[in-house]
């Protein structure tokens, strides 16, 4: 009887594939056990889940970096994770890796993102401590505890787009991921963090790192690409020259850095000098962009307070929709929340239908 197609896909795996990449064949296997589909490796089954998943497709109406923009072609967090998986599988397919790996961690890393950027993640993550600073103060002073009943120690202290996006696939979609898709997309964030030869370090997989260094090399070059159309920085430094003059350009450069770098050996890595380069960049970017917009554009600030708000509305008992509950219900419905979906919610929770936009 002959192979199954995924059999022949796992024998040509073994075959091309870098002795360092991961073999679906050799996967550590799910958290609930499944049969083997005839056609698809698990690493493909994986991708196919994320892609057809609703909180993959709620990511078009999510911000990038620049909220409610008018235009048409400024980054929503769909096309960043886009870039990040056509990145990653560039890379991967040079350096000979599992490119089905990369791309399910590529399109799985972001879903647990909150509306409004990290505008709102800050402010969910503000208004979870706020919570407990609250409740913890009522229950010391001897006064009424919050609205919400909560066992501390099962209940969120905090508010991480990466751990949420991995609470997403585990249970509230409940995809039954492979272990080194669910590791990859758990590791993949740096946030302002120096970019450092040790990210390139396969702590899960090589698959892993790759796309954990596509997301710095994708976010730096859009984000620049989205505030030059913006007018808020309206030349990037000399200085960054080396890295190239355009958008394509550095991608390029920094791309075939890698590939040059890695091949081969047991760690991804970006040379020296442009990791230096990379850094100097990311850290220009949060001054003159990421920290500057909020200042400039006050609708930040205001998308901020309205995520706080809608957290604090759906602390209170008899708040949440079915299916929901508790302290944690009232995060995973917030941060599941498009930007638009977040402000229409907020329209009718607050104002009086007759100020409602029209």
């Amino acid at each position: 009887m002959p192979d199954s197609i995924r059999e022949q896909i796992e024998s040509r795996e073994a075959l091309y594939l870098s002795p360092l990449a991961i073999k679906a064949s050799e996967s550590l296997g799910r958290p609930k056990p499944e049969a083997d589909d005839p056609v698809r490796t698990c690493f493909q089954r994986d991708r196919d889940r994320i892609l057809h998943a609703k909180s993959f497709r709620r990511l078009k109406h999510k911000t990038q970096v620049f909220i409610d923009p008018l235009g048409d072609h400024y980054r929503t967090r769909l096309t960043h994770t886009l870039e990040v998986a056509q990145i990653a599988r560039t890379i991967g397919r040079a350096l000979q890796l599992n490119e089905d790996l990369i791309e399910a961690i590529a399109l799985g890393h972001d879903v647990g993102h909150s509306p409004f950027g990290h505008a709102g993640e800050r402010a969910l993550d503000e208004a979870i401590k706020e919570y407990w600073f609250r409740y913890e103060g009522a229950e010391t002073n001897h006064q009424d505890s919050l609205p919400m009943e909560s066992e501390s120690w099962q209940e969120p202290r905090h508010f991480r787009h990466y751990e949420q996006s991995l609470r997403i696939v585990d249970i509230l979609e409940d995809l039954n991921l492979s272990e080194e898709v669910r590791l990859g997309i758990g590791g993949h964030s740096k946030g302002r963090k120096d970019l450092t030869a040790m990210d390139g370090e396969p702590v899960s997989s090589l698959e892993a790192a790759v796309v954990r260094v596509s997301d710095r090399i994708a976010y730096l070059n859009h984000d620049i690409d989205d505030a030059l159309r913006s007018g808020i920085i309206t030349a990037v430094p000399a200085e960054f020259q080396i890295l190239g003059t355009t958008y394509s350009q550095r991608i390029g450069i920094l791309v075939e850095d890698v590939i040059k770098q890695s091949f081969d050996k047991p760690f991804v890595g970006v040379s020296p000098h442009f990791l230096d380069k990379m850094n100097v960049l990311k850290e220009w970017m949060f001054e003159n962009v990421y920290l500057r917009y909020p200042v400039v554009f006050p609708d930040v600030d205001k998308a901020a307070n309205l995520v706080k708000e809608l957290f604090v509305h759906f602390c209170a008992p008899g708040s949440l929709p079915p299916g929901y509950s508790g302290l944690q219900g009232a995060v995973d419905y917030v941060a599941g929340m498009t930007d638009r979906f977040a402000i229409e919610t907020y329209e009718t929770l607050k104002l009086p239908a007759a100020w409602e936009r029209r």
